[in-house]
């Protein structure tokens, strides 16, 4: 970056590359990164430390990261203009989740929303992450009580992913509000006991908060197979959406029908931008004049015409990796300079300067 990209406030945001991003990462986040570049100095982070089982499956986690940065190019990021960024080529971020685990009590973590129900979703399920093989398939064997000690340091290291830029805005999806305002919360006791080195970063959620899965499930995940990917050709989204939850008190088309809640409506609403054949469309399910078939058509429609500049754009990062690896070491390596005069400034505050005269 030049010199007019030092003088702008900065951002930090981010996912883990635990596999290809889909319309949700979208509609929550990607849509304001692209706007937002222009307007910040943005440090998108690939968050490759906090992926669970990194250390069972490292090659999916490499993979993963690659997905996640052609992903990027595809919808328009630019690496000119913003920073790709991969976690653990950034030590730093384990030194200062080190020092900031410091400052935040274990009971504060576990109040945390994102991390009760990740913790409550592995009890339900009685899982630990030793693995076995059985009849040549690699099995997660599961266990009460072996729940990882990174499942309570990933939102510590959150925290100190945002700070260490010292980002005065975070993008994220509507779950993740807590992390921002636990982030706020370390920067104000640090700043107040130490003197200022972070500013307190505002969280800034999507135009869409949360973009329900194509089978109705609140959480869309690659694990429930409810997503529509950005990389999906147009006969899987066609497909996929012709699958799609809509309203189960429907039975016949000629049924007048629930707009408000229905998972194609929604996706409509965010995808497509014909607004008045999107009020025509609703306005004929509400009073039984259309079918759920050509709702979805519409849809289908829509979306591949949302996709197919990303499609486009992907097929080329695709035939030259080079180019994405390329984006990833340029982002990664500014980054650790910012990194390294950060430290700096919190090494000094906290007294850890030992050798200095």
């Amino acid at each position: 970056m030049g010199e007019a990209g030092e003088e702008r406030q900065r951002i930090l945001t981010g996912v883990r590359p635990t596999g290809a991003l889909h319309l949700g990462h979208y509609a929550g986040a990607l849509e304001n990164w692209l706007r937002l570049q222009d307007e910040y100095e943005c440090f998108f982070l690939i968050a490759d430390y906090q992926v669970s089982d990194h250390a069972d499956d490292i090659e999916r986690v490499r993979e993963g990261v690659i997905e996640v940065a052609t992903d990027w190019l595809a919808v328009g990021l630019d690496p000119e203009r913003s920073h790709f960024v991969i976690e653990s080529l950034v030590p730093e971020h384990a030194e200062l989740t080190t020092l900031l685990s410091w400052f935040i009590g274990l009971g504060r973590l576990e109040r945390n929303p994102t991390l009760k129900a990740e913790m409550e979703e592995l009890e339900e399920r009685g899982m630990s992450f030793e693995e076995a093989e059985r009849d040549g398939k690699r099995q997660v064997v599961r266990e009460r009580g072996a729940v990882p000690v990174a499942f309570f340091t990933y939102p510590i290291m959150q925290v100190a992913n945002i700070l260490m830029p010292r980002a005065h805005l975070v993008p994220v999806g509507e779950d993740q509000m807590p992390h921002i305002e636990m982030t706020r919360e370390v920067a104000r006791r640090f700043n107040r006991r130490f003197g200022y080195v972070f500013p307190e970063p505002d969280g800034l959620v999507g135009r869409v908060p949360r973009l329900v899965g194509i089978d109705g499930n609140a959480k869309m995940s690659k694990s429930l197979n409810n997503t529509i990917d950005l990389k999906d050709d147009a006969e899987t989204v066609e497909r996929k959406v012709m699958r799609m939850y809509t309203d189960p008190t429907r039975l016949r088309a000629t049924d007048p029908g629930h707009v408000e809640g229905n998972p194609v409506f929604m996706y409509h609403d965010a995808f497509n931008p014909d607004v008045e054949e999107v009020v025509d469309l609703k306005d004929r399910y509400r009073t039984g004049r259309i079918g759920d078939v050509e709702v979805k058509r519409k849809l289908a429609a829509a979306l591949n015409t949302f996709l197919d500049p990303i499609r486009e754009r992907r097929a080329h990062y695709e035939s030259n990796p080079a180019e994405v690896r390329a984006a990833l070491a340029r982002g990664t390596e500014h980054a650790r300079t910012v990194a390294q005069h950060t430290m700096v400034d919190v090494r000094s505050a906290l007294g850890l300067n030992y050798l200095d005269g």
